[in-house]
């Protein structure tokens, strides 16, 4: 039996010399590892499987058939690619400024632009339309795009120039536009377009803002720096490029730390929509603020030395600064009493409203309505204009009650509001509610991160 073991032994230390001879580093490794734990119970254990470093090394070839066999590398044709950009039209661009701003490089695409009439019509002398150009990486042309909308009927067009082998041909079609909404805030720093502008929101959208609220701030007199903002709208599209601006469907305004809110809904079963609080309490009142949109006040009702006449009188009305040709709109639903030509009214318009109400609108360039038809809020009458007693281009602006004439600012303001959300429409405006807060939340926090 002892001698069985020593046997044993003796060949298990005959294998144990053979491997330190064949692995020393290995071995010396795992001892230090050993010595390093101290025994304490994590040991590292060395492996006696063969060195793959020291194993034999066999190379296999095979042969595989050219993709460009019996070819010159030189003859082999390079990957081409397309580059694209978009820009805007302006009104004084010719064919080789517009192209060379959209980083094209070709003559002939130039020359067939300035003797085509479609370009000339529809492109050459415009501002505004949205262009896309299709390019080769040598910056020649492949295709130039041009996008407006026409009209209020929901479609864009799109002129087409196209190259074709070495020849250009261009054609234009007409698509529906898509609709989107579009996210945006602001914070005052100095007034409601500057922020706007800073925020690259439109102006359409601007107005629609300051409108809403007109009835609860004075956005010319009452805004204060750190006033903020946050708007969904609208996005009118073309192709993915955005258009126009369209409705603007929820705000809020936060003035001097008070709160103001407005969606846009429509009452299932009714013509037309409006703008309520978030509670459900209509913000349209039975007249408008202004009856042009975010004018300047020039003079107010008060008295005052007349400019014409230079004798101390009542002024009876609030005149509007504007430019000739801004449209003038009714404040309120009525009928048009008279429309025409009246003294030192020059153009005027009379508009007979409900309880004895009557407003007067002149020194118009233009009348666009006629004595007996029915108004809404709204509509158009007629155009700033300086005719009659004017010294320069504004509106004056009068509201009478029986005849008698009042401040046309204190009347607007004391003008009761619509009927609020209907009971039987409450769920549908309460869901639309909740998905606006969250969306005007989601607007503000946009607007803190990129003022961060």
């Amino acid at each position: 039996m002892i001698h069985g073991l020593t046997t044993a032994s003796a060949a298990l230390l005959d294998r144990l010399s053979l491997t330190i001879q064949r692995h020393p580093k290995r071995l010396t490794a795992a001892i230090a590892a050993v010595l390093l734990t101290g025994g304490g119970g994590a040991f590292a254990v060395a492996s006696f499987a063969p060195d793959p470093g020291e194993l034999p090394v066999r190379m296999v070839s095979y042969p595989v058939e050219s993709l460009a066999d019996n070819v010159v590398l030189g003859e082999l044709d390079t990957p081409g690619f397309s580059l694209f950009r978009s820009e805007q039209v302006r009104s004084s661009d010719t064919p080789e400024s517009l192209l060379q701003r959209m980083g094209v490089a070709d003559p002939a695409a130039a020359a067939f632009m300035r003797g085509d009439g479609t370009v000339r019509q529809n492109v050459l002398g415009r501002s505004g339309r949205v262009v896309s150009a299709e390019t080769t990486d040598d910056h020649r042309l492949v295709r130039l795009t041009v996008r407006w909308v026409p009209d209020d009927s929901g479609n864009f067009r799109r002129l087409i120039v196209e190259r074709t082998g070495d020849k250009f041909s261009t054609r234009i079609e007409t698509a529906k536009m898509t609709v989107n909404s579009r996210l945006a805030g602001g914070v005052i720093q100095s007034s409601l377009f500057a922020a706007t502008d800073a925020s690259n929101i439109p102006d359409a959208v601007a107005v629609q803002v300051a409108e809403l609220f007109s009835g609860n701030i004075d956005f010319r007199r009452s805004l204060r720096k750190g006033d903020r903002f946050s708007v969904v709208y609208e996005t009118l599209e073309a192709d993915g490029e955005p258009l126009s601006s369209g409705r603007v469907l929820s705000a809020e305004f936060v003035n001097n730390g008070k709160s103001h809110e407005a969606v846009w809904f429509q009452e299932p079963g009714a013509s037309k929509g409006a703008y309520y609080s978030l509670k459900g309490e209509s913000l349209r009142r039975a007249y408008l603020a202004s009856p042009v949109e975010f004018s300047r006040v020039s003079s107010g009702f008060a008295m005052r030395i007349h400019p014409i006449l230079k004798t101390w009188r009542a002024h009876l009305g609030t005149d509007f600064a504007a430019p000739t040709g801004t449209t003038v709109r009714t404040v309120g639903d009525g009928v048009v009493e008279f429309a025409g030509v009246q003294n030192g009214y020059g153009n005027v318009v009379f508009v007979k409203h409900r309880n004895q109400h009557v407003t007067v609108y002149a020194h118009l360039s233009r009348i666009d309505v006629r004595q007996g038809q029915s108004i809404e809020q709204g509509q158009t009458i007629g155009a700033v204009g300086a005719t009659g007693w004017a010294t320069g281009p504004h509106l004056h602006f009068e509201f009478r009650v029986n005849g008698q004439h009042q401040d046309p600012m204190t009347m607007v303001a004391q003008s009761e509001a619509a009927a609020p959300v209907s009971a039987a429409a409450r769920p549908a405006f309460d869901r639309l509610a909740s998905g606006m807060r969250m969306q005007l939340s989601a607007a503000a926090l946009i607007e803190q991160a990129s003022a961060n």
